[in-house]
């Protein structure tokens, strides 16, 4: 078993407590119960033929939406990212890896991520942290990430506060935006910043904007909260105290979606955090998300005996919940979906 201090390690603790302890944020809610998808008794659709087809970074998708970015760099991880891989790949959807960090330090963890022989077709997300970038990193290391699993973009993830909270966290987070638009401009993948469940604001989503960022995930507040996963790992009391504090913190998946939609009309935006069905889905999409992000469900299923089949029966359920809102709205396609408008 790998140290906890190891990248590794760490790794392994963090798919131990999501699968197996609360670290749902306290105190704050996505946001979607709050609103209403308008209903229609007389949609004037038949239900089998409901388009929810996208396209996503050149690549056609199925529907829209992302398995988002998890785990890899430990041995155990490669096989819930080649089942969720399998998923997407028979799905149509979208995947993003974990951050990479640990196999661009040690390649032989690379394998961990590497999914493109089951997944050849998809939408693939490389990921790194950007507050790496302050640590040695730069495009050399981000071509890296991308080459080593054959992805179509770069996600670069914001985790200021579990970073704070984390025992072993980098904090340097000065200077950031500037490193941000230099691998904007030189790395040959498009490149996408999401937060890990604290949200994006306006402000931030703008500020990213001004340096080249052209694809944002809000990943909003309400979901997993990596401050509750952190104070799990503490060792002190001190520790687990300061990392609970912060349950309740971040931008509402919700609001977060309407802010940066509002700001930047133009901007590629993705909305997770706390996406918990397909109506969930919709519902992101009205207020102006154009790709649809979950995470824990798809591992939870993911560690199931049955792999890549048990996400797969889970994901479906998401779509058809999809397909069920659209159809009960009268929207026909997700063109038709994105000009609703939702009920408070």
């Amino acid at each position: 078993m790998p140290d906890s201090s190891t990248t590794e390690g760490r790794k392994l603790d963090h798919i131990r407590i999501v699968l197996n302890e609360d670290v749902a944020a306290k105190g704050v809610m996505t946001g979607f119960a709050a609103y209403r998808l308008p209903h229609t008794a007389l949609p004037e659709l038949d239900l089998a033929e409901i388009d929810t087809s996208t396209t996503f970074l050149g690549k056609p998708m199925q529907a829209p939406l992302l398995i988002s970015s998890m785990t890899g760099g430990a041995q155990a991880a490669e096989r819930i990212n080649l089942a969720l891989a399998e998923a997407a790949e028979h799905l149509g959807l979208a995947m993003g890896v974990g951050s990479q960090r640990a196999a661009l330090v040690d390649s032989r963890l690379a394998a961990t991520y590497q999914v493109r022989r089951v997944a050849s077709h998809i939408p693939l997300l490389a990921n790194v942290g950007a507050v790496q970038l302050n640590y040695g990193f730069g495009v050399e290391e981000c071509r890296r990430a991308v080459e080593m699993i054959e992805a179509d973009a770069l996600i670069l993830h914001l985790n200021p506060l579990q970073e704070a909270v984390q025992p072993e966290g980098n904090v340097n987070f000065k200077g950031l935006l500037a490193r941000i638009g230099e691998i904007c401009e030189r790395l040959p993948a498009p490149v996408i910043v999401k937060e890990v469940g604290n949200g994006i604001s306006a402000r931030d989503a703008q500020r990213l904007y001004d340096v080249g960022v052209r694809c944002i995930d809000v990943a909003g507040a309400g979901g997993t909260s990596w401050s509750e996963v952190e104070r799990f790992r503490q060792a002190t009391e001190h520790g687990a105290r300061v990392a609970g504090a912060f349950a309740h913190w971040g931008l509402p998946t919700t609001e977060a979606i309407r802010q940066v939609r509002a700001a930047l009309p133009n901007v590629t935006l993705i909305g997770s955090g706390g996406v918990r069905s397909g109506v969930d889905v919709a519902k992101a999409i009205v207020l102006g998300a154009d790709l649809v992000g979950t995470a824990k469900p798809a591992l939870f299923s993911a560690v199931d005996e049955r792999g890549a089949e048990a996400v797969v029966e889970g994901l479906q359920c998401y779509l058809r919940e999809l397909r069920v809102a659209m159809f009960c709205t009268g929207s026909a396609n997700l063109e038709a979906l994105r000009k609703l408008n939702l009920e408070a």
